[in-house]
């Protein structure tokens, strides 16, 4: 991640828009349950509104600058920090009521990187529980802010299609005027 987009994403001007845009959103997009994974919180601010909505909360972050000092300081919290590849964590299966991903799916350096991502969700995904996130539209603004930083743009027409190879389906999908936010379920049975 380049150094301004990482400075954005600790600014809080981000702070901000997540307390008063993402956080409603994510209460009216279903009950995220007992135990939650975000997949790459970044500097944490996203992590800072999650935790305070769940029980337990696992953020995976593949980047060890950016975990290791989000883990200093969510030590003593609800929250576990894990530096490592979420498109191959580790965890259990059917462990997790929900799984988030906010603003991280554009950086995987591949399309086919990001199925792998959502194969994994749907298996650590408990029957019925739910993948909630937001991503980035391929816009020229956005690119301009991705300069020297990797910039894979998930195209929200083909989102359903590949949440459902990866055995994820119910999807509801919101496309606004900059980013495109989604809620996606394991099925029960």
């Amino acid at each position: 991640m380049n150094q301004g987009h990482l400075d954005f994403l600790s600014s809080p001007e981000w702070a901000e828009m997540l307390r008063t845009d993402v956080l409603p959103w994510v209460d009216a997009a279903g009950d995220l349950g007992d135990d939650v994974l975000e997949i790459g919180p970044g500097p944490g601010l996203t992590t800072d509104l999650l935790r305070q909505l769940v029980d337990q909360l696992l953020a995976v972050e593949v980047d060890a600058s950016l975990a290791s000092p989000l883990r200093e300081r969510m030590a003593g919290t609800n929250v576990e920090v894990l530096c490592a590849d979420a498109t191959a964590s580790g965890l259990e299966s059917d462990r997790f009521s929900a799984v988030t991903c906010f603003s991280m799916l554009h950086h995987m350096p591949a399309p086919e990187l990001q199925d792998r991502l959502f194969a994994e969700v749907h298996r650590v995904l408990r029957p019925g529980g739910i993948f909630v996130g937001i991503d980035s539209l391929d816009l020229d603004f956005i690119r301009e802010g991705h300069v020297d930083d990797t910039f894979v743009p998930v195209d929200p027409g083909d989102l359903g299609a590949r949440l459902e190879l990866a055995g994820l389906g119910e999807l509801v999908l919101d496309v606004g005027d900059y980013q495109f936010r989604f809620v996606a379920r394991k099925p029960k049975g």
